[in-house]
């Protein structure tokens, strides 16, 4: 136990408190009531410029890592100029292939399944997995037999689709 650093104080210590702003984990050490009349005299921004301690508090509100002002800067600047993945094309950017998307090029050697599941989603190689999900998602809200009325034609469509996705997705991803 330590005993307290008041002058003139004997008894236990066993409450803390920083040294100084520059020793913040360094402590002196102080019975309850020295403790409590140290810390109400204490002031962490004693000796410091309204600017220092401004730019001690804005350093703060981000655990004092660096930062930089919203709206600037090269992500702006490639969204400003339409330079950024637009997967589904409904931010005006060019539609471009996802980073873990998969993709094949051509001159692959299709099979004739795959072959014909592109033709059902009217897509050709190169094709990316977000392109295909694109189209299945447009395919399915237009030929689903719930927006369409039921028949044999809409049913027998929808599952056309529902195949091909599968083939093409199986393809893309095995």
């Amino acid at each position: 136990m330590h005993q307290c650093e008041w002058p003139g104080c004997r008894e236990d210590a066993p409450h803390r408190a920083p040294r100084s702003r520059e020793e913040f984990n360094k402590f002196r050490w102080f019975c309850k009531v020295h403790a409590a009349k140290y810390n109400k005299a204490w002031n962490f921004f004693a000796n410091m410029t309204d600017d220092e301690v401004e730019a001690m508090v804005r350093n703060d509100t981000v655990w004092n890592r660096p930062s930089w002002p919203i709206g600037t800067g090269h992500i702006v600047d490639a969204f400003m100029r339409g330079h950024f993945t637009d997967p589904l094309g409904d931010l005006g950017g060019q539609r471009s292939q996802q980073k873990n998307s998969s993709v094949k090029t051509p001159g692959m050697g299709l099979p004739a399944n795959v072959r014909s599941a592109l033709a059902v989603f009217d897509l050709e190689i190169p094709v990316y997995t977000s392109d295909v999900k694109l189209r299945y998602k447009e395919l399915v809200k237009r030929h689903h037999p719930d927006a369409q009325g039921p028949s044999k034609n809409s049913e027998d469509r929808i599952k056309a689709i529902n195949h091909a996705y599968t083939v093409i997705m199986e393809f893309l991803d095995p």
